[in-house]
């Protein structure tokens, strides 16, 4: 077994995206490629996804130009899974113009002999029954954890509840906590939600930070404050990648290691929302995430 690689089980789109600060169209985005695009920086990262032919070469030399792995990164015949939409001076709504599943509609993810042997599992947002599917390909995982959307929470309530009592770590936004558990208030809805399985629960808040639940300690942080933000695209999957890649690199599962697993994650998520697409998270250095990350420390320390 790999003790620190990381598989990431996702999509890889190409993302048209408006906001007041600009636009990009077909820009190389998914939940796959933010979250490895982040991760990296702590532990490798082997994704499992699917693109059409039509996807541009030069996104795929950049996902390997960063060190991911993507020898499960099929490309077959069709188009590649694309999203349309934009956000108003709201960043926290996003609003769907348009979505293209394509090949991804008929994804169904199969991880290569050597990617079943990966310590660390995170299963993107995708249908429930093909999360599980992956569960059932990898041997002896440390640590997994799935994110989730409230379109799977209305239409496989059942199936997600089947994969929550097999998935050590649960990420969902509050909207998505709030429907899934049936409860307005966060801590009921974290009671109910750690209950079905997971040993730990992040709710991401966007704007207002990150709230950490397990049934021994609750962890709440903000958000970075930021000056200029261009696009929120992939701030969740950003997150989860800081987040997942330091546990893994820290092989520890206590309060201490995630209360810094939360910071981290939230120090990625300011970068990757300062550009569109991975503009900014391709450029970044190790350098300035621990310098953040201090800052961040000074900022809440009292």
């Amino acid at each position: 077994m790999n003790s620190r690689r990381i598989l990431a089980v996702g999509s890889v789109a190409l993302d048209s995206v408006k906001t007041p600060f600009g636009k990009v169209t077909d820009a190389l985005g998914g939940s796959a490629t933010f979250f490895s695009a982040s991760a990296r920086f702590f532990s490798p990262v082997s994704i499992v996804a699917v693109v059409g032919c039509d996807f541009p070469p030069n996104y795929l030399n950049l996902i390997k130009k960063l060190g991911v792995d993507t020898h499960d990164l099929r490309t077959v015949p069709g188009k590649t899974f694309r999203w349309k939409g934009f956000y108003g001076y709201n960043l926290n709504d996003a609003h769907t113009l348009k979505t293209e599943l394509n090949v991804f509609q008929d994804f169904r993810p199969v991880v290569s002999e050597e990617n079943r042997e990966c310590a660390y599992v995170f299963l993107a947002n995708i249908d429930p029954d093909l999360q599980q599917s992956v569960l059932a390909q990898v041997r002896r995982p440390r640590l997994t954890a799935c994110d989730t959307m409230n379109y799977w929470i209305q239409n496989k309530k059942k199936s997600l509840r089947a994969l929550l009592k097999k998935v050590d770590l649960f990420l969902c936004n509050d909207n998505e906590a709030r429907q899934l558990a049936r409860e307005r208030n966060l801590i009921q809805c974290a009671r109910w939600i750690l209950s079905r399985g997971p040993r730990l629960l992040v709710i991401k808040k966007g704007e207002h930070g990150v709230a950490c639940f397990s049934k021994n300690f609750l962890f709440i942080a903000p958000a970075y404050p930021l000056e200029n933000v261009s696009d929120p695209t992939g701030a969740g999957d950003s997150f989860a990648g800081g987040f997942i890649g330091y546990l893994a690199r820290s092989g520890r599962f206590n309060e201490s290691v995630v209360r810094k697993a939360v910071i981290y994650g939230s120090v990625l998520a300011s970068y990757n929302v300062e550009r569109f697409s991975l503009n900014r998270l391709i450029r970044l250095k190790r350098s300035e995430i621990e310098r953040r990350y201090r800052r961040f420390g000074r900022l809440t320390k009292f």
